[in-house]
């Protein structure tokens, strides 16, 4: 004899085996901390989705959803990875080095991806693209856009050069 409960599941009620029932609520539990906080949308669309495949795959209102369903919905939906790239801890520790959101970033001149002044290699640092593309962006608009070549010394009298022990926007220590 199987224990089984009685949830709703996209606002409709369902009977679930109890094994059934602890495996959808660790994978919706595990998706949840992957979705942002303020998420309820997505946690409803994902929850209204998995009361229409049980519906499609139960037969009648008596029938209780199996094991066997639960896993095959699960596999049809994704794993709780696909909803997003890091797991959201709901009370996160800083352990590691990075500054919290409310340090501002900082812009400097880098000092080991540089080709002249590091001016180029510290902009795509602080707006986090490539370094090459940002050259030869910078390069096109120098020679065709009529971007002065004195836009460019200015920029490197006025930001100032990467700190020896590290950038507070993130970098890790050199």
């Amino acid at each position: 004899m199987k224990e089984t409960v009685n949830v709703s599941i996209g606002s409709q009620a369902f009977t679930l085996d109890r094994d059934a029932y602890d495996t959808l609520r660790n994978y919706l539990d595990e998706i949840r901390r992957r979705l942002s906080p303020g998420d309820l949308e997505t946690m409803a669309d994902i929850e209204t989705r998995i009361a229409e495949i049980f519906n499609e795959r139960i037969n009648t209102t008596f029938q209780v959803v199996s094991l066997e369903l639960v896993r095959t919905t699960m596999r049809q939906l994704g794993t709780p990875d696909d909803f997003s790239a890091e797991p959201q801890d709901p009370n996160p520790e800083r352990t590691t080095s990075e500054p919290s959101s409310d340090t501002p970033r900082r812009l400097y001149r880098s000092r080991n991806d540089r080709s002249i002044a590091g001016i180029c290699g510290g902009l795509a640092e602080y707006l986090h693209i490539d370094s090459t593309a940002l050259r030869v962006l910078m390069l096109f608009l120098i020679l065709f856009a009529g971007l002065s070549i004195w836009v460019y010394l200015l920029l490197w009298l006025i930001i100032p050069e990467e700190p020896l022990t590290g950038r507070t926007n993130g970098g890790t220590a050199r």
